[in-house]
């Protein structure tokens, strides 16, 4: 391939709405272009490597026994409303009404399609297992669309659907999943860790999430400081606080004391108001589960971890209430709600150990501008009944353990992830079969996602995938495997060598682009780096009449001086000793 030829219109200048080192590089080495925020068109160079990647995920899901398919972007929302996900989803589904009054949806994932599509077509469980993939456009209306390709609008997400007859059936299907997961990781150069994570709108009784760790990662990896136990923030346990003797069982503790806290609706006013302390708080907080109420006490100084609490209260969709239902349940503006009197007029009342642990606190009074001091855990409001469970639902912190190990964090970037998502889908939508007993049964299923565009901008933002002067791609995903560079396109013996080894190296099956520009050294040569392809061979009059032309790594400050007659039979050698470290 000759540069001339192709659409490469590399920048110098960093463009000002890129945040993050990949979001520049990809659009300062020509792989995007911004459309809209939240949308890119991907030029020659990005689709090149975008192609790879979705081969390397093609062959892989292949070779796992998953069947390629196609499934309508365009979904009607009547069965996303089967499942209740319409609702999960909220505002991030794009949804739109078509000229026949017909509400429908942009496909952020594939469940109900694929579920509705088994449902017709599978009876038997003769016809199981099977396991159906799809690589395509997916559309989440982000709020906050940011980081480039991180976190956009628009994306192509490989997603693949497993359907099994029992349980240990739908193990055997993820543990394929799982490790043809990890073969794609590695060919694409990636070093992931494999965390537990929350299903979160998926449902499911289990999940692992593939995470690229990253500085400027949005995910956190939570590990014990052994590695033997790795979680994401919104999965990760945390262990109780040490056992103590209850409150009561020393010297009595004052009665609640009330106190005016005008204006103090927050912890650090309230703190800042009586001088105490974020841990010696009370936090109380109202959550809408559908037709229920449900009420989280933790302390002050914790945050809840929604995720966690959904699980508590058996799962489903929640979120913060309404502040018309705050004032309902709670008498009181938002900012001034307690513990104490609740339990009988939630659905379910959670309350983190750690905030069960505390000798007593300060909470909200459940009267507008006013707090109580002195509030004592299973005095003034109670740590079981029944509906008051103690559980874990904050998010873990520095300092947390688990299992009596030291809980440590790190920021990552999350590029797959794995699903045990059960029977929730297949029963709302009819994917049923017959077993051998003629007894009707639904389908068991798992859910197996990834970002085929988050591959190639996590490879660029870790510190392996760039440095000062541009990308650092794998030769499995770069755009071009050699770049062959004449350094004097005067010279006719220099461009006559340039295009033998280039073509060459491309009948031995190399991919390689040759910069015939008429351009000065300077410029291939920091256009070269930029675009981060793995491998150099210079052309240049000087070394051809020493009879050698140069070869050099994208990684290595190393220039390597070889005959010209051997330069294809060296190129070649290296290549395939870059492809055996990613094998």
């Amino acid at each position: 391939m000759r540069y001339s030829r192709l659409l490469i219109p590399t920048v110098k200048e960093v463009p000002a709405e890129a945040e993050i080192i990949s979001h520049r590089l990809m659009i300062r080495a020509a792989y995007v272009r911004k459309l809209a925020s939240g949308t890119y068109t991907y030029l020659p160079l990005g689709w090149r490597s975008l192609m790879k990647i979705i081969q390397i995920v093609r062959q892989e899901m292949d070779a796992a026994g998953a069947q390629e398919i196609l499934m309508p972007t365009l979904q009607p929302m009547e069965l996303w409303q089967r499942t209740g996900r319409d609702v999960d989803y909220g505002p991030t589904m794009c949804r739109f009404e078509d000229r026949h009054g017909r509400m429908n949806a942009l496909a952020p994932t594939a469940e109900e399609v694929v579920t509705s599509l088994v449902a017709g077509e599978i009876s038997s469980y003769k016809q199981l297992p099977i396991n159906l993939y799809q690589i395509s456009t997916k559309f989440r209306d982000e709020f906050r669309p940011r980081f480039g390709a991180l976190r956009s609008r628009e994306f192509i997400m490989k997603d693949a659907y497993s359907f099994d007859a029992t349980p240990e059936a739908l193990d055997e299907s993820y543990r394929r999943m799982y490790e043809a997961y990890c073969r794609i990781f590695t060919r694409c150069g990636l070093n992931c860790v494999v965390v537990e994570a929350e299903s979160g709108e998926m449902g499911g009784s289990g999940s692992q999430q593939f995470t690229v760790p990253c500085e400027s990662g949005e995910d956190v990896i939570v590990q014990t400081d052994d590695r033997s136990y790795a979680a994401n923030l919104e999965r990760a346990p945390v262990d109780p606080p040490p056992k103590s003797e209850p409150a009561q069982a020393g010297k009595p503790l004052p009665p609640m004391e009330e106190v005016r806290t005008p204006d103090a609706g927050t912890i650090d006013a309230v703190c800042a108001f009586l001088g105490t302390r974020p841990e010696d708080m009370i936090k109380t907080l109202i959550y809408s589960a559908g037709d229920d109420v449900v009420v989280a006490v933790l302390r002050g100084d914790h945050e809840v971890n929604d995720e966690k609490l959904a699980q508590a209260v058996g799962g489903g969709h929640i979120v913060l209430a309404e502040e018309a239902a705050v004032q309902r349940i709670s008498g009181a503006a938002v900012g001034f709600a307690g513990p104490m009197g609740k339990a009988d007029k939630v659905a379910r009342m959670v309350i983190d150990p750690w905030a069960a642990a505390m000798t007593s606190g300060v909470a909200g009074a459940n009267k507008t501008d006013y707090h109580v001091k002195n509030v004592v855990p299973g005095r003034d409001f109670p740590l079981e009944g029944e509906n008051v469970v103690v559980a874990d639902i904050r998010k873990a912190v520095e300092g947390d353990a688990y299992q009596g190990r030291k809980l440590t964090f790190q920021h990552g970037i999350e590029v797959g992830q794995v699903f045990k998502l059960g029977t929730k889908y297949s029963e709302a939508l009819g994917a049923k079969f017959l077993d051998e007993s003629g007894k009707e049964k639904p389908c068991i299923m798992g859910c197996y996602g990834i970002g085929i565009n988050r591959i190639l901008a996590a490879t660029i933002e870790c510190d392996e995938g760039h440095d000062k002067d541009g990308c650092i791609l794998p030769v499995s995903i770069s755009p071009f495997e050699v770049e062959v560079v004449p350094l004097n396109n005067d010279k006719p013996e220099v461009v006559a060598e340039a295009g033998r080894i280039h073509d060459e190296l491309q009948a031995a099956g190399a991919d390689v682009l040759l910069d015939d520009r008429d351009a000065r050294p300077g410029v291939k040569f920091k256009d070269a780096d930029l675009i981060g392809i793995p491998l150099r061979v210079v052309v240049g009059e000087r070394g051809l009449k020493a009879g050698n032309v140069e070869i050099k790594r994208r990684t290595d400050a190393r220039i390597a001086s070889v005959p010209k007659e051997q330069a294809v039979a060296e190129t070649m050698r290296i290549l395939q000793e870059l492809k055996d470290a990613l094998a």
